[in-house]
């Protein structure tokens, strides 16, 4: 069935009609299939397709009589063509799915604004600023190499439009992180982090739950354990709440950004910079520069997970795989980002921050003032 084999449904009573055979179609698919489905649990391909045929009876019942009003006249009473029962009322015309209103391109945004604040975090820029002043008082031994140039030349970034106090505004309204004042006419975005915590505690749960399905049901003759509504309804809550902050310049700022965090981090690795402090990399330098110049304790490694599991996990939700209702296809997608959501939470433990456990009633972590 399609739109254009289905014409317009003028009448209540046809959509009725057509929905009642359509739920005939279902029983008998069902009965026909009664061994198979037995076996091996397939269901949710028929309730798709059945589900997929309402859509385009609803659709079909959109298209309405080509009265202006939609037939509304004629069900009041109005005009020469009245209506003589309820089932000469138009067919019904639902609204839009809310969940399939999300543009992809602002949530990928806010991925990658989520990975630039790891890498803040991990101390990328405060390290390139050090080193700039080493640079400049001739502390370290830094001259004419293609690292001394690219510092001189990072200056220039000054007169970027979104300074260190830009970026941290931007991760307080998008990720409630930091103590920073949001831009005026928003409000820090508090629920980012639990929503995100419970959205990857409920993937990790549900392949959890497949596997011990997987050995308590070795022949595979029933479902696995895991939900999908509820992996779902987790996923929804976060998309949304990413929806309702990546408006403004956080698309902009990102593109700004993301330049500027390449070539930060090109500088730590350029050879006579690695040479200078013994390095092998730029991590290595990053961390040398954390812990003789800046005395902090280098979280490098765990951001930087942190910073690639959240962008993969974030950049997965602005796809509509999280509206499959066929269990199969369900796991598949969500297949891509299982070992990321297992990363983001072992990593986030691992430097403090808050992670939901509803199994347990409690964090196993209490979050950190500026996470």
């Amino acid at each position: 069935m399609s739109n254009e084999e289905q014409g317009p449904i003028h009448t209540l009573a046809e959509y009725n009609e057509l929905l009642a055979k359509l739920e005939e179609v279902r029983t008998q698919l069902v009965r026909d299939a009664r061994d198979e489905l037995a076996a091996s649990p397939n269901s949710e391909i028929i309730a798709e397709w059945i589900a997929s045929a309402s859509d385009l009876l609803t659709q079909a019942g959109a298209l309405g009589n080509g009265d202006a009003d939609g037939g509304l006249a004629r069900l009041i009473g109005l005009g020469p063509d009245i209506a003589g029962t309820v089932g000469e009322a138009p067919p019904p015309s639902l609204l839009p799915n809310y969940d399939n209103a999300v543009r992809r391109e602002r949530v990928r945004a806010v991925g990658d604004l989520y990975y630039i604040y790891q890498h803040e975090r991990a101390g990328v820029f405060r390290a390139i600023l050090r080193l700039q002043k080493l640079f400049r008082s001739g502390e370290v031994r830094l001259s004419d190499g293609p690292g001394a140039m690219a510092l001189y030349q990072f200056d220039r970034k000054r007169v970027l439009r979104y300074t260190a106090g830009d970026r941290f505004a931007a991760y307080r309204k998008v990720f409630g992180y930091t103590d920073a004042s949001v831009p005026p006419g928003s409000q820090p975005n508090a629920a980012f982090h639990g929503l995100l915590s419970n959205f990857c505690e409920h993937v990790s749960r549900y392949f959890g739950d497949k596997r011990v399905s997987e050995v308590l049901r070795p022949d595979g003759s029933r479902e696995t354990f895991g939900s999908m509504a509820v992996v779902r309804r987790a996923g929804l809550d976060l998309r949304h709440n990413l929806k309702q902050v990546s408006y403004g310049h956080i698309a902009v700022l990102r593109s700004e950004v993301m330049i500027l965090l390449r070539e930060a981090f090109e500088i730590l690795g350029a050879s006579d910079i690695i040479s200078l402090f013994g390095a092998d990399n730029g991590w290595d330098v990053l961390e040398e520069i954390q812990k003789r110049y800046l005395g902090e304790a280098s979280n490098a490694s765990q951001r930087s997970r942190l910073a690639t599991s959240g962008r993969n996990i974030l950049s997965w939700l602005a796809e509509d795989h999280l509206l499959t209702n066929v269990r199969i296809d369900f796991e598949a997608f969500l297949e891509a980002i299982i070992d990321d959501c297992d990363d983001w939470r072992t990593s986030a433990e691992s430097v403090g921050l808050a992670i939901i456990d509803k199994h347990k009633q409690s964090n196993v972590v209490p979050l950190r003032k500026g996470a």
